[in-house]
């Protein structure tokens, strides 16, 4: 895929450089002519333009890749502006980052495809790491819906997954095991070899190497954690 990413501070440089790494062509952008020198060789191409002069921007091939990412961040009304021009310009496929809930609420008004919270997120995950002392994968659905994954804590290991009670106690729906075995390679050295399982037996006994997919409220989740230990 395409992508124009305007704003090439902190997050839009790492954002840029790691959509270049995974085989996208990235066309970085940004008013700072050290930001655009920084990432002239980490992406396809580096602009120096100021994206709030309408006239700059349109020397952006717009109509042709399929997001712009908007990752201003610390200048509310340069990202609202340019996020306007932007839409002005019909421009399909907008994602830009917030700040702050205000700032949030205002880019939502454009209808663009995706308000993006880094600062938000990241204190997130911080919280459940530092509150759960567990390294969890989540997936957030809405406000308060979210899919976990996270390790069998050794107070689990050796149970069935009947004994988890899980829906009855703290209503999560348990999807998926991930069965963890480990296994010798080619080279006789020890591997961990995974396997989904979306129909596994109440009666399996769980291992230390597995990993559960549940879903659920965020505090369900946690009472949940809480009640098996740490």
């Amino acid at each position: 895929m395409k992508y124009i990413v305007i704003g090439l501070g902190n997050y839009g440089s790492v954002l840029a450089e790691e959509l270049t790494s995974l085989g996208h062509e990235v066309i970085g952008v940004d008013q700072n002519a050290q930001n655009v020198d920084r990432m002239k060789d980490k992406v396809a191409t580096a602009y120096v333009v100021d994206a709030t002069d309408e006239a700059a921007l349109t020397v952006l091939p717009l109509q042709t890749v399929d997001v712009v990412i908007v990752a201003i961040g610390e200048n509310f009304g340069a990202s609202i502006r340019v996020v306007s021009l932007l839409k002005k310009n019909k421009v399909k496929h907008i994602y830009a980052r917030a700040l702050d809930d205000i700032h949030k609420s205002v880019l939502e008004a454009f209808s663009i495809d995706r308000v993006l919270t880094p600062e938000k997120d990241a204190a997130y995950m911080l919280v459940r790491l530092l509150e759960l002392n567990i390294e969890v994968e989540s997936f957030q659905i809405d406000e308060e819906h979210f899919v976990f994954k996270f390790g069998i804590p050794r107070k689990l290991v050796g149970c069935q997954v009947n004994d988890l009670k899980e829906d009855e106690d703290f209503n999560l729906k348990l999807l998926a095991l991930v069965r963890g075995k480990m296994v010798k390679n080619s080279l006789g050295i020890s591997v961990l070899e995974k396997e989904v399982d979306n129909a596994f037996p109440e009666d399996y006994t769980l291992q230390a190497e597995d990993r559960l997919v549940c879903y659920g409220l965020y505090k369900d989740f946690v009472k949940f954690w809480k009640s098996i230990g740490k």
